[in-house]
């Protein structure tokens, strides 16, 4: 497995400048989330392309793996954080997210990624949640199709405070789409924070399905991204877990919060996880 990180905790780098920090701190994957200035699909379609191009021959030229986020804050709603979703009444605020999703699926294929991580959002409709279950099926369907015809599969990450929050809602939507191209993005913080069950049986209990790993750490029943070190989470067991289970994609620390102090934060991750690292899977080196 790689030892990785999300760019939106670099939200205050340039992307290239990002990879370039990134490689030379030993990291072997990047998370590259789609952001205002950062591949916005939006952009003007000249200057997406050449960003495009420097960002990809940035990571070929570092050898670095990549998969693709869709967590923007504000990029499709200026005034509200990840608006709109695929569970929204109206049909055409969720073509707006579609639409998103879609185009990321398309920059990846650009990128050579082969993953795209998405989430379902949330609701405050109070509507049964059948009816929700139904309109991500239907909303989703149409998205992993396209996924699927270019060679990308998406990364569903149950998240706290979404509509599917738990592996227990993940597995009943699993269940609902049955599609090839659905698979897991495990975020091991939110594990932590809601789930039962210990880490490493989540993670052996999922295996098969897990495509990209998010990592930070957390406080049981708080949903608040931390440094490695400064929660409760115990990180030899999980890191084990997913070489054990023959994980090999990237695992991604995940700081959104931490930009300010994005270099920092960067050195300060990959000297934590040195020293834990199961050896002989993947061995990072500055």
């Amino acid at each position: 497995m790689l030892l990785g990180y999300n760019t939106n905790g670099l939200a205050h780098h340039r992307l290239t400048d990002a990879i370039e920090l990134l490689a030379d701190e030993g990291y072997q994957s990047v998370a590259i989330t789609l952001d205002a200035g950062a591949l916005d699909p939006y952009d003007d379609p000249e200057h997406l392309a050449r960003q495009l191009r420097a960002v990809r021959e940035a990571l070929d030229r570092r050898g670095l793996n990549r998969v693709v986020e869709t967590g923007a804050r504000f990029l499709l709603n200026p005034r509200r954080k990840h608006d709109p979703t695929l569970l929204d009444p109206d049909p055409g605020r969720r073509s707006r997210r579609a639409d998103f999703l879609n185009r990321a699926i398309d920059l990846a294929v650009v990128l050579g990624a082969s993953v795209v991580s998405i989430w379902s959002g949330s609701t405050s409709t109070g509507e049964p949640e059948g009816v929700l279950y139904a309109r991500l099926k239907q909303e989703l369907g149409p998205i992993l199709d396209h996924a699927a015809a270019v060679g990308v599969v998406l990364g569903f990450e149950p998240e706290p405070g979404m509509f599917v929050d738990t592996m227990e809602r993940y597995a009943e939507l699993d269940r609902r789409l049955q599609h090839p191209a659905f698979q897991l993005t495990l975020d091991i913080g939110h594990v932590h924070c809601l789930e039962a069950e210990p880490i490493p049986s989540v993670i052996r209990t999922w295996a098969d399905r897990i495509v990209n790993v998010h990592l930070e750490d957390m406080v049981v029943g708080v949903h608040q991204h931390l440094p490695l070190g400064a929660g409760t989470i115990d990180f030899p067991p999980v890191l084990w877990a997913l070489a054990e289970t023959g994980y090999r994609g990237g695992v991604h620390v995940e700081l959104s919060r931490q930009s300010a102090e994005g270099a920092q934060a960067v050195a300060e991750s990959a000297a934590f996880l040195r020293r834990i690292w199961p050896t002989g899977v993947g061995q990072i080196s500055r």
